[in-house]
């Protein structure tokens, strides 16, 4: 079964609101076996919700619309679907209850306006609507599978898992594997890659993230078995050609799989940041759990606080300058004695735009490392605006983390 998505709101043109939705609705689609081929966004106006219907109509043979159910008079997806298939709208009494119960339950006058989200398309199946107004509606025509669902993403998710999934769900499987890699470009994994691109089941894609870059193999078929077997297959290909640039299957950050390591070996670490601003730190605590293997993370932006904090020799900023290889180490040592954890980090480069130069430009970063063994400092120079350059250090902060455990 191939399907369209169509998004029916003016906000989702003007870029005011982000379509959530449709990224939601394909995810759930190609695990139950459905293949979405189009995406369509459209504004609040008839004339366009009925040229979407009539394209959707010859190229797909699910249509799931989301918004356009609402109160109000430019709410009008059922009125044009109806309307462009020649089926007349009749009050629904059940889901007139269901409204009515709904602003009663919320000790709330119900809106006049209300009662036009009863009226249905007239033989349609109705979805109910468990935590909001609008009823969602499942039509077959002329072999076409049409079903509209509210716009709200809660309410959106709620009715399509639980009354839509059980009526378009088939024996068709399509499952997806993720490789995440970092360290190696798009295009240099496409050479390693080349010959097993060609795969026809599965499929293999790449997606380009900053820094990173996802492998993507989708594997097709009726036997659950055979397409798990197809995937692990490929799989095991792929990660014997390119294993030291793997550092998950599981479609997760690296920042999740450096906490895990850590915890896992039982060790603690700490962070010294400067030209990235605490934002090492930052994505590591958004992890829950973190707390058991982050003893701290510091910011020392000025030379002062390199010298206050973390001990850095003054004589080694005025001799090399604090963006270089001896300062990046110094910070390293200094937090993993100051802070007593097994591993620390720093951070100190030029993210600009201005403060480069010939010798030091704009990009240039060095990394230090320091454990209870040993100390280094990594130079790197990175590409990009001052966001790019810090998103990118901090990336090669996790690699090198994810090398060392």
């Amino acid at each position: 079964m191939k399907a369209e998505i169509i998004s029916v709101g003016t906000e989702l043109i003007l870029g005011n609101i982000l379509n959530t939705n449709t990224y939601y609705l394909s995810k759930r689609l190609w695990e139950i076996g459905i293949e979405v081929l189009y995406h369509t966004s459209i504004k609040d106006e008839p004339k366009f919700l009925e040229e979407a219907l009539n394209i959707a109509l010859g190229r797909a043979d699910l249509l799931i619309f989301t918004g356009g159910l609402g109160p109000t008079s430019d709410d009008m997806t059922k009125e044009v679907i109806c309307k462009t298939l020649g089926i007349d709208m009749e009050l629904n009494k059940e889901a007139e209850k269901d409204i009515k119960d709904y602003f009663y339950s919320l000790n709330r006058p119900m809106s006049g306006n209300n009662i036009k989200q009863a009226y249905l398309p007239k033989g349609a199946q109705y979805l109910i609507n468990e935590i909001g107004t609008a009823p969602g509606v499942y039509i077959e025509n002329s072999g076409k599978k049409i079903i509209m669902l509210p716009g709200p993403p809660k309410e959106m998710k709620l009715m399509f898992n639980k009354y839509v999934i059980p009526l378009i769900k088939q024996d068709y499987i399509i499952k997806v594997q993720t490789i995440n890699t970092i360290g190696i470009g798009e295009s240099s994994l496409e050479t390693i890659l080349m010959d097993l691109t060609s795969s026809k089941n599965p499929t293999i894609a790449t997606y380009p993230k900053e820094g990173q870059v996802d492998i993507k193999l989708v594997a097709k078929g009726y036997d659950e078995d055979k397409v798990d077997c197809l995937l692990k297959e490929m799989k095991e290909r792929i990660s014997g050609r390119i294993s030291e640039y793997i550092y998950s299957y599981k479609d997760e950050k690296i920042e999740e799989v450096i906490v895990n390591k850590l915890k896992r070996k039982k060790l603690k670490i700490a962070i010294c940041e400067s030209c990235t601003g605490g934002l090492i730190t930052s994505k590591l605590t958004k992890i829950p759990g973190v707390s058991e293997v982050l003893e701290r993370g510091i910011v020392t932006y000025s030379n002062k606080s390199k010298v206050e904090e973390v001990n850095v020799n003054k004589t080694t900023l005025d001799k090399y300058g604090a963006v270089s290889e001896e300062v990046a180490l110094e910070m390293a040592q200094g937090i993993l004695e100051k802070a007593g954890v097994d591993i620390a980090v720093s951070t100190t480069g030029i993210a600009g735009p201005t403060g480069g130069s010939n010798k030091k430009p704009i990009g240039l970063v060095y990394i230090g490392i320091a454990t209870r063994n040993s100390s280094y400092a990594i130079k790197s120079i990175f590409k990009g605006d001052r966001e790019s350059i810090q998103k990118r250090a901090a990336l090669k902060v996790f690699d090198e983390l994810r090398k060392i455990l």
